[in-house]
């Protein structure tokens, strides 16, 4: 989180003692300074835009520094590919990542999960234009269709598998984002595409009132708050206690979710039982990325 400061007049001589004798009092006070205190990014699957995910992201990680009194930034990625390919280079110290993304991380870069979503099951939607016909999955038969990005568990891999196994034949056009499928979809440019209950409740009101949910998939453990394998379990589990301990109303509403439950690395055993492969998925795991979009 950077803040950035202008002054509006020119400072006077009281004013310059006081920010030499604060800086004073910094400099002696045993070394510990704000540039040496130990900043945490938790990353975030960018599911919606960079700057919508700050502003409903930066008030959550606000109100975890003045539970815990560690400080943290918010990250994000240009794409969900990019971050795939960040988590698997152990770019973030706490990240909150799809289903799927956690089995994979968990094995290759020692992402541990401590929480997810209270009261949740992850469920992938497709959503058509509201005043379409499009009315079951089989209207969609032949037609290009709008998903995020290949291995985005709830709003591409469960939809593209369910419209499979009805022996639905498609073709998948990756847009890189939730709301870039809403748009997408609402301007006509695809008859439907893919995303999850949480993403598209938290639409504009004139965006998600041209689309319609038409297809709701099975439910599966939703996305996982994990840590990198260098963040000291002690910090670890000082974050999983206050975050599951909120109930600020007002944060947890803007993230669209109701609170958080401790959850270790088996709640995602159901994840593991599709037996997704990475050829499946396309998951990345390397390229020339970006990480810290914040």
């Amino acid at each position: 989180m950077r803040h950035h400061f202008t002054l509006s007049k020119p400072l006077n001589s009281l004013r310059i003692c006081a920010l030499l004798l604060g800086a004073s009092a910094v400099f002696f006070s045993g070394g510990r300074t704000a540039a040496a205190e130990k900043v945490y990014s938790l990353g975030v699957v960018p599911q919606q835009s960079a700057t919508r995910l700050a502003q409903i992201w930066i008030p959550f990680l606000d109100r975890l520094e003045r539970e815990t009194g560690y400080k943290f930034k918010f990250a994000t990625a240009k794409d969900i590919p990019t971050f795939e390919a960040c988590l698997s280079d152990q770019a973030y110290d706490f990240a909150y990542m799809n289903p799927y993304h956690y089995t994979v991380v968990h094995e290759t870069a020692g992402y541990e999960a401590f929480a997810h979503q209270a009261d949740k099951k992850l469920k992938g939607i497709l959503v058509t234009r509201s005043d379409s016909s499009v009315a079951a999955l089989e209207d969609l038969d032949g037609y290009t269709l709008a998903f995020p990005s290949p291995a985005a568990f709830g709003a591409s891999v469960v939809p593209r598998a369910e419209l499979s196994a009805a022996g639905v034949s498609f073709e998948a056009a990756y847009v890189k984002s939730h709301d870039s499928v809403y748009r997408a979809v609402a301007l006509g440019v695809f008859p439907a595409g893919g995303g999850v209950l949480r993403t598209f409740g938290n639409l504009p009101e004139d965006l998600k009132s041209q689309l319609r949910v038409f297809y709701r998939t099975e439910g599966y453990t939703p996305h996982a708050f994990a840590a990198a394998p260098a963040v000291p379990a002690d910090v670890r589990e000082t974050v999983a206690a206050a975050m599951t301990g909120l109930d600020d109303d007002a944060v947890l509403g803007a993230l669209g979710m109701s609170g958080f439950v401790p959850a270790g690395d088996a709640a995602w055993d159901d994840v593991r039982a599709l037996n997704l492969t990475a050829g499946q998925t396309e998951i990345a795991s390397a390229g020339e990325e970006t990480c810290h979009s914040n």
